[in-house]
């Protein structure tokens, strides 16, 4: 089945969290520091945020900041990967920045990770790199 992308809405938080602590890479040392209510306020308040869906499954999603321009999210889970969901997601994330405005959109993940090169792949450029993380810049049409 083809996958659906659509607005992440509160009930998709729990998914979410499921994917986040599934993933392999970029693994959250402290699970609890990121809270169901830190989902639901970005989402309320500061961001936006899409999943994809297959077979009425979420399986991917991501956040955009609106304050700062910046990803704060894009996670995929590990029995997805390598399908196009985490170019998609990120797509529909950078160009919802890019048309208010933002001229750069930024990001970290870390430093020699699968993930910082995708987003290099994609045409992000390294803009730090400290302590084991690096943050990427993409440039706006």
């Amino acid at each position: 089945m083809r996958p659906v992308f659509r607005e992440a809405a509160c009930g998709d938080i729990p998914h979410m969290i499921r994917i986040r602590l599934a993933v392999t890479e970029n693994v959250l040392r402290d699970p609890t520091r990121i809270t169901p209510q830190m989902y639901a306020d970005f989402l309320e308040k500061d961001e936006r945020g899409w999943v994809a869906q297959v077979d009425g499954d979420i399986v991917a999603f991501s956040y955009a900041n609106r304050i700062d321009g910046s990803i704060w999210a894009l996670f995929v889970d590990p029995c997805f990967e390598g399908q196009g969901l985490g170019k998609q997601l990120l797509s529909l994330a950078t160009s919802w920045l890019f048309s208010l405005g933002f001229r750069q959109v930024t990001l970290s993940t870390g430093t020699h990770t699968r993930a910082a090169q995708f987003y290099t792949r994609l045409g992000w450029r390294l803009a730090s790199s400290s302590a084991g993380d690096s943050v990427f810049v993409l440039d706006g049409p």
